[in-house]
């Protein structure tokens, strides 16, 4: 498997999970420090991108499944997995494209772009925060149009794009704990906010360079919708899935001049 060089702090999931769901403060005038949501955010997304690199490798060329099991081959080429991870909705899609390479894909793998694939109702996609170069807190809001998987649902989620020692390129997307994301929300919009918060969490995309301008593309999604929802909805998340690379691809492919028609 490829050794990626990058300076990683782990993070267990659950405890995460734990914080994100934690009990909001009850101060109505807490806040967030710039300082303590950068030291979180880079905190946080490093563990994130470990989780992304390791679910990219697992179940190839011998490497372990940690949990991940494939659940469809699609004709286009996608192979879905999901992993059992309690109230988590977990999916894995993966693709070699022959026709982008991993710096055309990377332009439109990113938070906002997926959103808009996952449902047609994006009432709302805005970035908060710019913390570094790389680094962004964005809220997305879904109307009461969409799907129930999203209807009225909110995330408020850091982005984080990193490329490895060896060219593999990482954009880690997940939603900040519950108390940290009030911290962000002005007190007037907090009294008048009817969305539902969800949470992703340690989602992305991992794009891996092959030959010539080829590259393997492993798009993670660990999705709380918040709120029971029934199982045929849940299930409906991997054809998003194949339907998110190959809408994606084609964005990257009509971007490139004189592009050959994209496979």
């Amino acid at each position: 498997a490829p050794q990626h060089k990058f300076s990683y702090l782990r993070i267990p999931q659950s405890p995460l999970y734990k914080i994100m769901n934690g009990p909001v403060p009850s101060s109505s005038s807490w806040s967030v420090s710039e300082e303590s949501l950068r030291r979180y955010v880079r905190f946080a997304s490093e563990s994130c991108i470990q989780e992304l690199l390791s679910s990219s490798e697992a179940g190839r060329s011998g490497n372990a499944t940690n949990g991940w099991k494939i659940v469809r081959h699609d004709p286009t080429g996608v192979e879905i997995s999901k992993r059992d991870t309690g109230s988590l909705h977990s999916f894995r899609s993966r693709r070699i494209l022959t026709s982008v390479s991993p710096d055309q894909f990377v332009k439109v793998a990113n938070a906002i772009d997926a959103a808009k694939q996952w449902e047609g109702d994006l009432v709302e996609a805005t970035h908060i925060r710019e913390i570094d170069e790389n680094l962004s807190v964005i809220r997305l809001r879904f109307g009461e149009n969409s799907k129930p998987l999203f209807r009225n649902r909110e995330f408020i989620v850091y982005e984080r794009r990193e490329t490895m020692q060896d060219g593999t390129l990482v954009v880690a997307v997940a939603s900040l704990p519950k108390e940290m994301a009030e911290g962000l929300e002005p007190t007037k919009k907090k009294k008048h906010n009817s969305f539902v918060r969800g949470f992703l969490v340690e989602s992305g995309w991992v794009l891996e360079k092959l030959e010539d301008t080829s590259c393997m593309i492993t798009y993670v999604v660990q999705l709380d919708p918040v709120g029971w929802l029934p199982k045929c909805f849940v299930n409906r998340l991997n054809t998003k899935l194949v339907m998110i690379i190959d809408s994606l691809r084609k964005l990257a492919q009509a971007s490139l001049p004189n592009s050959l028609p994209p496979t």
